[in-house]
């Protein structure tokens, strides 16, 4: 079976133990048989669609992708990855509660929200977090925060975590 994915799960097919796999931004039938890609993203291929936004998220896909390799880490050979990730290790699988409101401008950013444990409102909040490609779109004008998204950091999903994760963490 020919591999294809896109450059954002690249790491996560990678420690999966997928060796021969190409990388594609945009992958179409021609490159392979399956693209492994970001759950928003869409081919006309077979695909296995995951989420990566999240410590929760990038060891179910790890685990996911693994399997899928005849390849299946256990549980321990994942948690190695996220050895000198302070912040991924500290939200995996995390119940936090802050007696922090925001209001989130994204799907993807609920997900680490949640994780922080911070509660989302449309109503009553201390602030909004917004990806950083709607900044244009963001009718409030105090305590805002700007996520970087997909574009604008690292591809390696832990850095991306650790990022996001302190840029919360801050308001805490």
């Amino acid at each position: 079976m020919k591999i294809v994915t896109t450059p954002m799960c690249e790491e996560i097919v990678r420690l999966a133990g997928i060796r021969d796999y190409a990388v594609n931004k945009f992958p179409q039938k021609s490159d392979g048989d399956l693209a492994i890609l970001l759950s928003e993203s869409k081919v006309e291929m077979d695909a296995v669609q995951i989420k990566i936004n999240t410590s929760t998220q990038i060891f179910e896909s790890i685990k996911e992708i693994s399997s899928l390799a005849g390849n299946e880490l256990d549980d321990e050979e994942i948690l190695s990855y996220f050895d000198g990730y302070e912040l991924c290790r500290k939200y995996l699988n995390s119940n936090f509660k802050r007696d922090v409101s925001v209001k989130v401008y994204s799907e993807f950013l609920r997900d680490i929200v949640s994780d922080v444990g911070f509660n989302i409102s449309c109503d009553d909040f201390d602030y909004v977090i917004y990806p950083d490609y709607l900044k244009d779109k963001v009718a409030e004008m105090d305590n805002l925060v700007e996520i970087p998204s997909h574009n604008a950091i690292s591809k390696n999903p832990f850095d991306k975590a650790e990022l996001r994760y302190g840029i919360l963490e801050n308001l805490i």
